[in-house]
């Protein structure tokens, strides 16, 4: 190979390993450069150029004067971080009870978020369009470079028209063209980037899983439930698994109770109407009110009322029904971690006792009773993995995604 070949060669596999490398920095798994020379695979000279080409594309941050930790021996290395003036995304998310938007950056830090608004009508354009209003209105304020938006709803997203085909908790019609009016309500407010659209729980567990309580698993699962209904999620190898057209996972119709309430999807006893917020208050004997939320007043009343008969034993059915429908989803998908969300992390942290011997008692094989079970650790955690789909194009070829 002559010299011209061997720098080309170099070039490419340099421009190559910038989209792994920005993905370790992103997600905190190469906080030094030579980390980042381990965990690529390449010469010192090859992370440093690949490092200072992500830095001058306003990605990251190399700090060329690091401080030598105590006790250590020998040079030290450059230190790595994400740029924290750098270029962010709209991330948005849609839910029973209103709505919310926010600016994200890498790393998946939280820039600037809108008051939630309480109000979601059944005009999916109308709502998205004030979703992006407001989304505008921080970017106008940030001043910042938008890269792409990202939206996270409360339905089984179609792949690959984009189409929400069960929003059941909200009253929009089922195949609302979410991703469609999403992306011309983007384009029409003159915000830069492509836009994505996904289930909130598959969203909200690549969230945790790049930077929160599904870090290091190889097959992670996700259970929550946020303001209505239940969803889950299964991470694979870092990626998530949705199925065949983006339907897999639709965990809240597993039956949990064959007499329990009707369920809107026509059946009855599933999870999604056995084990949420409403179904707690119910069972805890209180009348839902208007004021806020009704995952805000579950918590609450976790809070005032945790020791009240009525309500510990309201939480004790949530628990065995959750549990319940766990086992089930162990012995078929044998994850080594679950994460649990919304008001089933509360209930976790409840009586974490209870709800693991439910579901040990419940699977096929010791080892499969004996997994993990995680509460998740993110605030947002579906708004930063809104974002986090807005921002993998850029995490998969940083210089073809950001070319002007």
């Amino acid at each position: 190979m002559n010299g011209k070949a061997t720098t080309r060669a170099k070039l490419e596999r340099g421009r190559g390993a910038l989209g792994p490398a920005l993905e370790l920095v992103h997600t905190g798994r190469a906080p030094t450069r030579a980390v980042l020379t381990a965990e690529l695979g390449v010469t010192r000279a090859t992370a440093g150029a690949v490092a200072a080409e992500l830095e001058a594309l306003g990605l990251i941050r190399v700090d060329s004067r690091p401080g030598a930790a105590a006790g250590s021996q020998g040079r030290p290395s450059h230190r790595l971080s994400v740029d924290d003036t750098g270029p962010v995304v709209l991330a948005a998310q849609i839910h029973a009870d209103g709505f919310r938007a926010a600016l994200v950056g890498l790393g998946g830090r939280i820039v600037a978020t809108a008051p939630a608004r309480r109000t979601v009508t059944a005009d999916p354009a109308q709502v998205l369009g004030e979703v992006v209003e407001v989304g505008a209105g921080l970017l106008r304020a940030a001043g910042r470079r938008c890269v792409g938006a990202g939206l996270a709803v409360p339905s089984a997203v179609a792949e690959p028209e984009g189409t929400a085909l069960n929003p059941l908790h909200l009253a929009w019609p089922a195949g609302a063209p979410v991703r469609e009016i999403f992306a011309e309500r983007v384009g029409a407010a003159g915000i830069e980037g492509p836009a994505f659209t996904g289930n909130d729980v598959n969203l909200a567990a690549l969230a945790e899983h790049r930077h929160g309580a599904g870090r290091g698993a190889q097959h992670l699962l996700c259970v929550a439930t946020g303001h209505r209904g239940v969803g889950g999620a299964l991470v694979l190898d870092g990626r998530l698994h949705t199925g065949s057209s983006g339907l897999a996972l639709e965990v809240g119709h597993l039956t949990v109770n064959p007499e329990g309430r009707p369920c809107y999807c026509g059946g009855k006893g599933c999870l999604d109407v056995e084990a949420d917020p409403l179904a707690f208050l119910t069972a805890a004997g209180r009348e839902p009110g208007p004021e806020v939320s009704l995952l805000q007043q579950s918590r609450d009343l976790l809070r005032t009322d945790g020791t009240d008969p009525t309500v510990r034993r309201a939480v004790e059915e949530l628990i065995d029904r959750l549990g319940l429908g766990l086992a089930g989803l162990v012995n078929i998908l044998n994850p080594d971690r679950i994460i649990l969300g919304g008001l089933h992390k509360e209930l976790l942290e409840a009586d974490p006792d209870r709800l693991r011997a439910v579901v040990a008692d419940r699977s096929l094989w010791g080892r499969s009773g004996g997994v993990p079970i995680l509460a998740c650790t993110l605030d947002h955690n579906s708004l930063v993995g809104a974002a986090e789909v807005a921002w993998q194009p850029i995490l998969d070829d940083p210089l073809a995604a950001l070319a002007p």
